[in-house]
């Protein structure tokens, strides 16, 4: 992110409680990913978690495939708090912000769960992350929030009214020129989320095939790795 980066907040959503809540809404997806990821053994790994809100996916990580040490990083100074109390002894340091300033040829796997939307300059944040991986390094970026999603129209509409957050309009596309322009070489594929997906009324998809369908088809998974 440019001059122009996205400024720290409290929270992501306006509703407290709604924070508290997404860790436990997004647990299932979370695991599934852990599931996608090639790199199978981290032992010796460090990993990043680029917006980890309150630390959720780190910890996921960690009890599934242990890693050495990890980063969690994001610009909502309460959830970042918030994840500092829930880590307990795990390998993890938490820090506030959007830039990876003094952390180069770092880590050997960066992950982000729905934050590359909000990202003001996708360019700049290309290259940070590139900056921060060790040669051969991976980025796996997941989103479902693109232009190529049929209900984008109506979320950047939820968005703005339930969050503190900024949505970027960008295509499926723009992310991976974006990414291929910073120096990786770019894969994607869709998440295809293979669970039970619960019906919940005031959801971000109240039509129930909706949600059916943007955890099987629409959100996507970028796996970029450092050339």
């Amino acid at each position: 992110m440019a001059e122009d980066a996205q400024k720290n907040i409290g929270t992501w959503y306006i509703d407290p409680d709604a924070e508290d809540r997404m860790a436990d809404g997004h647990a299932p997806i979370w695991r599934h990913l852990i599931d996608l990821i090639l790199e199978r053994d981290l032992t010796d790994k460090s990993v990043l978690d680029f917006g980890c809100n309150q630390g959720g996916l780190l910890r996921h990580l960690y009890a599934i495939r242990p890693f050495r040490k990890a980063l969690g990083i994001d610009i909502a100074e309460t959830s970042i708090a918030k994840a500092e109390t829930l880590k307990g002894n795990l390998p993890i340091q938490h820090q506030v912000g959007g830039r990876l300033d003094g952390w180069s040829e770092e880590f050997d796997l960066a992950l982000s769960h729905e934050v590359i939307y909000l990202v003001p300059d996708i360019d700049a944040h290309a290259a940070d992350i590139w900056r921060a991986l060790k040669s051969g390094g991976v980025y796996y970026a997941v989103t479902g929030c693109h232009t190529d999603n049929p209900l984008w129209p109506k979320w950047r509409e939820l968005v703005a009214n339930r969050t503190n957050t900024v949505v970027q309009d960008r295509s499926i596309t723009d992310y991976g020129r974006a990414f291929e322009k910073a120096g990786f070489d770019v894969s994607a594929r869709k998440l295809e989320y293979d669970g039970f997906i619960p019906f919940v009324a005031d959801g971000w998809t109240p039509d129930f095939a909706d949600a059916l369908n943007y955890y099987t088809q629409t959100k996507i998974v970028f796996r970029l790795v450092k050339r």
